[in-house]
This record gives structure tokens, C-alpha cells and sequence, in this order.
């Protein structure tokens, strides 16, 4: 069956999410077209979940834009879609003269993209902020405004919040094909609903067809081909690999500490976490795309690179470790975030490489404008929801609700991931929310089984069964992630 959309969004990582989210609100069709089987599994899992403040991009680029933006509406993002944000503050640490004019330069760039109370502060102010920062530190650029979040919380609780407002999701469904179905018509303009305008692309998935009148490229590493497919730009992505670390939880969590950026990265960051972890992120290194390989030498150069920002760290304590890709668009150090010249009725939201995850809700009010100035009516839902109602957090709850909920439903006292405290009724809710876990890792990536010390060594088999159970199929048809992960294999016998 051949389904037609006013709007097709090809990636559901944390920028096409937030773009359903924010197109959700108005009188549209809208599918979310996603290459794996699960929400955030491209760049947008690989990541600090920083929110960093925009004071490293260079002014004037869409980039600087969207960043200061972007960390300016995480002030009513958390309270609306219901997920977990601390804003910390941050500090990039200086040890020389040298570091301090590159402070000087940093602090001009971000009053000129809108950062807000930006300061150079001495020893004194560093240890009064942050007592664990090196004491080799001469001066630092403190930012009030730097936070942190899970960056799958957000790109779930978009895609939760757009699918209660009617948007469609189609998971498991690569793009194969894109046929141009109007040579290059404008938009029309003059108020004319988008329903009524000509269905420009039929884009070809192994779980069927989609038309498009409208296609928003939000692929990430496979944005090119999306590209290229749709008659659109030809560019092409660089696979800038990352390895990033995990250390088990900190009776206090540290506020995110930088040292003084490259020109092709912020460095080594070590930062805390919304969990109460620490991550020691990133490393930027030019590998084959979709490498995703954890190198030794890069978690060593991260370790190293933490214990100068924090030398009591204690590096011993690493939980784990893991690797993915930035994907950027050679020759542009910068967001693709227009329309395309090539193709009318495709617009790119590519090469989102850092700071994507800070910069999303800005991405999407700027997809928004576009859309706008294209000519696109845009007429707003009378029953538009923008809350999104976070799940049930048991390990967060007070002891009074943790008995409420163990009264309404026994499979609230069955903990299953002891770790984290994530009991079986949070596992069932966490498959049957829209979208849901499919997997093993997607259960992880909203309820946090697994997460814990012990990565899943105790309770992926029991996670496995209540998949299994959930989705009404075999233990050996339950994935780890996306297809080809399988866990278990036939069934064991005693004596085979």
C-alpha cells in the first residue's frame, strides 16, 4: 500500500525528531522514515549529551545560530517533553598565557553569538566553582548557561510527544530509492494548504512506498545519498570518529570541564551526567564511515586528557566505552540547514555534527521559518499537545509512590536491572509506549536497564523474556539492537 504525507522526514536521530516534534503542532500529514529499527541509533547514541552554551562556533555561521538558540530553549524544553536537564554551567580550563588568549578569543565569539555572562575567571573562582578542577589551571572561560541531558531522553521524548500528535514513524525502513515525481515546480504560495499542492517524491522502502509532497533531509550519515537519491546537492560526508567513556556514578556529579578546543574538535571534556555518571568525551578522528570500533589508543588519549582537566579522577572505574560518528560535510565546518536549490519541496537538515544535540530545538524552529518563507501554509492544531507526560522513573520516586505503584501492579516490586533499580512493570510500559523498545538496547535507552555497573551481565536474559513476552514472539527473534545482533540462537540443550 502506497501512503501519501504532506511531510516526509528521512531520520529519526535527535534533529529529525525534534523537527516532528515541532511540525506536529500544525495541520499536516506527517511520517518519520527511519533506516534502523529504533529512535537515536546514528549519531545521536554517540554522544556526551552536552548542551553546550555556542560560544565555540565561529560567528555567522547557521551553526553559532542554532547552538546559542538551541541552548536558550532548553529552559522549556525539559518541562515540556518531561525528560531529565541540569544546567550545570561549564568551564574551559586554561594552563598558559597561550590558553588565556585563546580564552579571550572563545568569550568574543560567544558574546557575538548571544551567549550570555560569559567570564574569564581566576584560580580562585575556578576551585570555588568546580573544587575537583585542576589546580594547574591559571584561568578559565566560565559559562553559566552549559548544561547536560540524556540525548536519548530527548529524541524519545520528541518523537513520544509527535506521535501523540499524529505523527507517523516507520522504523526499519531504509530509503532505497527517491523518484522526483514534478520536475522542479515551485511551491505555491498564497495560502493554499499543503494538502493541496502536486506529491513531488515517491521514496522506495523495503516495507513499501511513501509519497511526499514535502522531503526534509535529516539523514545523518546518510544525508548525501538522501541527496543525491532526491535530485538535490551533491556533497559528501566525512565519518569524523569519536570514542567516548563511561565511569560509574560520583557521589556528585561534575560540571562539564573543557580544556582548550582544536580547530577540528573541543577536546577531551570530562562532565557529569544527569545519572550521576561521569563521560570523558570525545575523541575526532578521521576513520572509514560507519566505523564504530573502540580503539585503545583513543580511550587511553581520553583518560589521559581527563586526568589534566581532573587529576583525582579515578580512571579505574570505567563501566564502558564506545564509539561513533560525527557526520560532517567535507569543505563546510558548518550545519546544511535550507532548502535545496537543485530540488524543489527537499529541504536539508544536514552534517550535524557537534552541537546537534544543543542545537535540536533551534534546528527545528529554523526548519519551521524555511518552510514558512517557501510558501508553505502552516496552520496551527486546535488540539495541539505540546506536553509530553514523562514515564514512570521508579529509582527516582519516593519511597510513598514506589509502594503506590507496587499496590496498582506486583511487576513493580520485580526488579529486574538492580543497578538501576528499574523494575519489570517499567520495562512493559517502556515497549508498549508509541514508539517503543523493539530491542534489548532500546529498552535500555528509555528505562536504563543495563545501564548500571554491571552493563546487563544480570538482567538482559530476564529483559530478553519480557521482550519476548511483550511482543508476542520467539527469545531467538529478539534483537540487541538493529537487525543482525541477535542474542540467542536455537535453543540449548543439555549436552550439545
Amino acid at each position: 500500500m502506497v501512503q501519501t504525507f504532506d511531510i516526509v522526514i528521512a531520520g529519526a536521530g535527535v534533529t529529525g525528531c525534534a523537527i516532528a516534534r515541532q511540525l506536529a503542532r500544525y495541520d499536516l500529514s506527517i511520517c518519520v522514515l527511519e533506516a534502523t529499527n529504533d529512535i537515536a541509533l546514528g549519531a545521536s547514541k554517540a554522544n556526551g549529551g552536552l548542551v553546550h552554551a555556542g560560544y565555540d562556533p565561529a560567528p555567522g555561521t547557521v551553526k553559532a545560530k542554532v547552538n546559542a538558540r538551541g541552548c536558550a530553549l532548553y529552559g522549556m524544553w525539559p518541562e515540556e517533553l518531561g525528560f531529565l536537564f541540569r544546567r550545570t554551567g561549564s568551564m574551559v580550563l586554561g594552563f598558559s598565557e597561550g590558553d588565556r588568549a585563546h580564552l579571550e578569543v572563545l568569550e568574543a565569539n560567544g558574546r557575538a553569538n548571544g551567549v550570555p555572562d560569559l567570564e574569564i575567571i581566576a584560580p580562585e573562582r575556578i576551585r570555588e566553582l568546580e573544587p575537583r578542577a585542576s589546580r594547574e589551571a591559571t584561568c578559565a572561560l566560565w559559562c553559566p548557561s552549559t548544561g547536560y541531558v540524556d540525548p536519548f531522553d530527548v529524541a524519545i521524548a520528541c518523537a513520544e510527544n509527535a506521535a501523540a500528535n499524529g505523527v507517523t514513524f516507520m522504523r526499519s525502513a531504509p530509503i532505497r530509492a527517491i523518484d522526483n515525481l514534478v520536475e522542479n515546480a515551485p511551491l505555491q504560495a498564497g495560502g493554499a494548504p499543503l494538502s493541496s499542492q502536486p506529491v513531488r517524491f515517491a521514496i522506495h522502502t523495503p516495507r513499501g512506498t511513501v509519497r511526499a509532497r514535502i522531503l526534509i533531509n535529516a539523514a545523518g550519515s546518510g544525508a548525501a545519498e538522501i541527496s543525491a537519491m532526491a535530485g538535490g546537492e551533491a556533497f559528501q560526508l566525512v565519518w569524523r570518529q569519536g570514542n567516548i567513556v563511561v565511569l560509574d556514578k560520583e557521589p556528585r556529579a561534575l560540571m562539564p570541564l573543557y580544556p582548550v578546543p582544536t580547530p577540528v574538535s573541543k577536546g577531551v571534556i570530562v562532565t557529569g551526567t544527569v545519572h550521576d555518571n561521569t563521560v570523558i568525551t570525545a575523541t575526532a578522528a578521521l576513520r572509514d564511515p560507519g566505523d564504530c570500533d573502540t580503539y585503545a589508543s583513543d580511550v587511553e588519549a581520553l583518560l589521559a586528557g581527563a586526568r589534566k582537566l581532573v587529576p583525582d579522577l579515578d580512571t579505574r572505574r570505567v563501566v564502558r566505552s564506545f564509539a561513533g560518528g560525527r557526520a560532517v560535510i567535507q569543505g563546510l565546518n558548518d550545519f546544511l540547514i535550507a532548502p535545496s536549490s537543485t530540488a524543489r519541496g527537499l529541504f536539508h537538515a544536514a552534517g550535524i555534527q557537534s552541537p546537534g544535540v544543543a542545537s535540536a530545538p533551534a534546528v527545528a524552529e529554523l526548519m519551521e521559518s524555511l518552510l514558512r518563507e517557501a510558501g508553505v501554509t502552516l496552520v496551527e492544531k486546535p488540539d495541539w499537545q505540546p506536553r509530553r507526560r514523562a514515564p514512570e522513573d521508579f529509582d527516582r520516586s519516593t519511597t510513598e509512590h514506589q509502594n503506590e505503584l507496587i499496590e496498582s501492579d506486583p511487576a513493580w516490586g520485580r526488579i529486574v536491572c538492580r543497578c538501576e533499580t528499574v523494575p519489570e512493570a517499567e520495562i512493559v510500559a517502556a515497549i508498549h509506549r508509541t514508539p517503543g523498545a523493539v530491542s534489548v538496547e532500546g529498552v535500555k535507552s528509555r528505562c536504563r536497564a543495563g545501564m548500571g555497573r554491571c552493563q546487563s551481565g544480570f538482567c538482559q536474559s530476564r529483559v530478553l523474556e519480557i521482550l519476548a513476552r511483550e511482543l508476542d514472539c520467539r527469545p531467538e527473534d529478539v534483537l540487541l539492537e538493529d537487525e543482525g545482533s541477535w542474542i540467542v540462537d536455537g535453543v540449548l540443550k543439555e549436552g550439545r
